[in-house]
């Protein structure tokens, strides 16, 4: 989740995208954004983070540009991206006054989202990656991405591609769906091998802070980790170079990358952009309604899935699929 500490003049350029709203679309549905659209369903989007932070907001965008591109002529997207958290409830107010489904995107607007909810009884809206446990309301749908589902895979193939038996996990910021994403690395951590120590785990105070990253990174190496989780996103980076620096590696994700870098032991992916889609679809076919779905591995369509880099260990491959096809079977819950 990309809970972003923007620059002021971001934030500045954000409000102002605001201001104007149908200026401010993008992907394939940029140009319906600038008026002629009456018959036109609308739908806005607020990313609190950046489209490129090569993490969760990158990842729900690609499924905003793919629903753009499906819906063309018959859905107007707007989108804002790098919001400050002080302005995301003008920022929710702007979409709902102009839209027919605003969602939004991670859980640090939980509490924002709500209340514009309230204020707008006609008007749908979607939370994606809010508290796994939280109760839709009457125009209010949550999609859970799922995210536990990744870090339990992330911790499973960590501790099975330690050396030194020690791994350690680092998240962006201490939420609800972080904390549990680290309670769910551990536990997928032990369920592949009891032995294991899995260290505390550190909460940078910021997704994309690679410097403050790396400085935990550098104290779980030092502490005698080899393989280290995360739920970060520009941040991930800063592990990677915590990584190189001292002979360590990291799972990274939940945007796939191909593998080249040696620091990165494999990847976790996460598709945040299906629900984006899922949401458009229904609002489409007049079939939305305010309701909780969970994603990932359970889901019609899994949008959870790890990748190890370089030649796995067949053993090594084998405990993954057998933990996948638990967790997809409902034998493992990772809420």
């Amino acid at each position: 989740m990309a809970l972003t500490h923007a620059p002021r003049a971001a934030a500045l350029a954000a409000l102002s995208c605001l201001a104007l709203l149908t200026a401010c679309g993008g992907g394939a549905s940029s140009a319906s954004g600038s008026g002629g659209d009456g018959d036109k369903l609308k739908v806005g989007v607020l990313f609190p983070g950046s489209l490129s932070d090569d993490g969760f907001m990158e990842s729900a965008h690609r499924g905003y540009q793919r629903a753009a591109k499906q819906h063309t002529g018959k859905v107007t997207f707007t989108k804002v991206e790098q919001v400050q958290a002080a302005d995301y409830e003008q920022a929710l107010v702007r979409f709902a006054t102009t839209s027919d489904l605003v969602i939004s995107l991670g859980g640090q607007t939980d509490a924002d989202v709500r209340k514009v909810a309230q204020r707008f009884p006609k008007v749908k809206f979607a939370e994606i990656g809010g508290p796994a446990d939280g109760k839709p309301t009457a125009n209010l749908a949550l999609y859970d991405p799922q995210q536990a589902e990744a870090a339990y895979l992330s911790g499973a193939a960590a501790a099975l591609l330690s050396k030194k038996a020690v791994v350690g996990f680092i998240g962006g910021a201490e939420l609800p769906a972080i904390v549990n994403a680290a309670k769910e690395f551990e536990r997928g951590a032990k369920a592949a091998d009891s032995g294991v120590k899995v260290l505390n785990p550190q909460y940078v105070g910021d997704f994309n802070d690679a410097a403050k990253a790396k400085q935990s990174a550098l104290a779980d190496y030092g502490a005698g980790a080899d393989v280290l989780g995360q739920v970060l996103n520009l941040g991930h980076k800063g592990v990677a170079r915590a990584a190189a620096a001292r002979g360590g590696a990291l799972i990274g994700g939940p945007v796939p990358r191909e593998c080249g870098d040696k620091a990165y032991a494999g990847y976790v992916e996460t598709d945040i952009g299906a629900e984006i889609e899922y949401a458009t679809d229904h609002l489409v076919k007049d079939t939305w309604k305010p309701e909780a779905v969970h994603f990932g591995l359970t889901f019609a369509e899994p949008q959870n899935d790890i990748k190890l880099c370089g030649e796995a260990d067949p053993k090594v491959e084998k405990k993954l699929d057998e933990l996948k096809s638990k967790i997809a079977s409902g034998k493992i819950k990772t809420r």
